[in-house]
C-alpha cells in the first residue's frame, strides 16, 4: 500500500495496552513525519486496521480482548499491511507464531524506540508501491510464475498471490540468483539488510513462500533446501527470463 500522506510520511497504526509504550513509539515515529494512531486492545486495533487502512501496523503479542496473534491473523485475511509485532516472550516459537500468522518483522521487549522508528522505515520503504524497483528487469519469469518488480505483483497460473513485503523481496531476491545457495544468515544480510536477528525469520518466510509458489509444498521444486547450509532456487525446465511486459 503506497501511503498517500505528503513527504512520503505514513499512517502507523500502534495497537499496545501499555500507555507508556504507546507514548514514546508515538513520539519517535511523529519525529520522523508520520502520523500515529493508537490502541489500547486487540478489538480496537482490529477494528482501527480495518477502517483507518494505516500504511503499517505495530502490534504488540499480549493485549486484552483479541491477543496480536488473532489481530494479525484477521488483518492478513483481508489485507497485506506490514505488520511488526512486539512481544516480551523470549521462546523462538513465540517469536516464529508471529511471523507464521503473516507478520513482517517483529522486535523483543525491551527493545529501542530507535530501532523500531529505523525498522518502521525500512519496512514502509519496501512495501511503498510507488517505490523504484531495483535496477534490472521488471519483470521475472520462472515457468507458470510471473513477478512483476514495479507492481510489486506476482501471479501464478495466471492468479494473483498475496505476499507480504518481506516474502516479495526473498523471492524477488531468488529469481535474481537462480541456482545459487545461501545460507540463511546470508538471506538476512542480502535481502533485508539485517547483520543480527533470529535466522528462524528466514526459515518461516521460506515455508510460508513455498506455500504459496509451489504445486506441492511438502515436496517443494523450486525452493531447495540444501542441507547444513541453507536454501537455492531451483528454475523450471524453461530457465528464468525476463522481460518488459506487464503481467
Amino acid at each position: 500500500m503506497a501511503s498517500s500522506a505528503p513527504n512520503g510520511s505514513a499512517t502507523v497504526l500502534v495497537v499496545d495496552d501499555d500507555h507508556t509504550v504507546r507514548e514514546v513509539v508515538r513520539r519517535y515515529l511523529e519525529r520522523d513525519g508520520h502520523r500515529v494512531v493508537e490502541a489500547a486492545d486487540g478489538p480496537t486495533g482490529l477494528s482501527l486496521g480495518l477502517t483507518k487502512a494505516p500504511d503499517l501496523v505495530v502490534l504488540d503479542l499480549m493485549l486484552p480482548g483479541l491477543n496480536g496473534l488473532e489481530v494479525c491473523r484477521r488483518l492478513r485475511a483481508v489485507s497485506q499491511v506490514p505488520i511488526i509485532m512486539l512481544t516480551a516472550l523470549g521462546e523462538e516459537g513465540d517469536r516464529v507464531a508471529g511471523l507464521e500468522v503473516g507478520a513482517d518483522d517483529y522486535l523483543v521487549k525491551p527493545f529501542s524506540p530507535r530501532e523500531l522508528a529505523l525498522r518502521v522505515a525500512r519496512v514502509l520503504h519496501r512495501s511503498m508501491v510507488s517505490a523504484p524497483p531495483v535496477a534490472g528487469p521488471e519483470v521475472l519469469r520462472d515457468g507458470d510464475l510471473v513477478l512483476d518488480e514495479a507492481a510489486r505483483a506476482v501471479r501464478r497460473n495466471g492468479r494473483n498471490l498475496a505476499l507480504t513485503a518481506r516474502e516479495f523481496d526473498l523471492l524477488t531476491f531468488l529469481l535474481r540468483h537462480p541456482g545459487q545457495v545461501f545460507s540463511r544468515a546470508e538471506l538476512m544480510e542480502q535481502v533485508w539488510q539485517w547483520s543480527f536477528g533470529d535466522q528462524s525469520t528466514v526459515t518461516v518466510h521460506v515455508r510460508r513462500l513455498r506455500e504459496k509458489i509451489e504445486p506441492d509444498p511438502a515436496q517443494p521444486t523450486r525452493i531447495a533446501t540444501v542441507w547444513g547450509v541453507g536454501y537455492r532456487f531451483d528454475p523450471s525446465p524453461v530457465s528464468v527470463s525476463t522481460a518488459a511486459a506487464p503481467v
